[in-house]
């Protein structure tokens, strides 16, 4: 193989952008609906950012909040106009969960 055949193979390869086969956390219609509620109210968000705290003893558990601008380390899910942003040390532990959005007369809640 010549070096010229060789270096027009890399460029061709180089080119291409690899796309994600599955978002890092899928939203239920319901999950999107409560969402644009919450965020209806607040203009100076953008969306809603998943992080993860060690705490108890099960070692993690999992915060919810409003976000004004976007760190260069979240995973950004954007699904039906709705934005969240996962924290770095999240999207491990939330790669290819499903967020819902559930009421019944003993809770509400994401």
């Amino acid at each position: 193989m010549s070096a010229s055949m060789v270096r027009a193979t890399v460029r061709a390869v180089s080119k291409r952008k690899i796309l994600a086969t599955r978002a890092a956390l899928t939203l239920t219609p319901s999950a999107v609906s409560k969402i644009r509620v919450l965020l209806q109210d607040k203009p100076e968000y953008i969306g809603l950012k998943v992080g993860v705290r060690t705490r108890g003893c099960n070692g993690l558990t999992y915060t919810l909040d409003y976000t004004k601008d976007r760190d260069k380390s979240d995973e950004e899910v954007l699904q039906d106009g709705v934005r969240v942003f996962i924290e770095k040390k999240a999207q491990l532990t939330l790669l290819g969960t499903e967020m819902d959005f559930v009421e019944s007369k003993l809770s509400i809640g994401i």
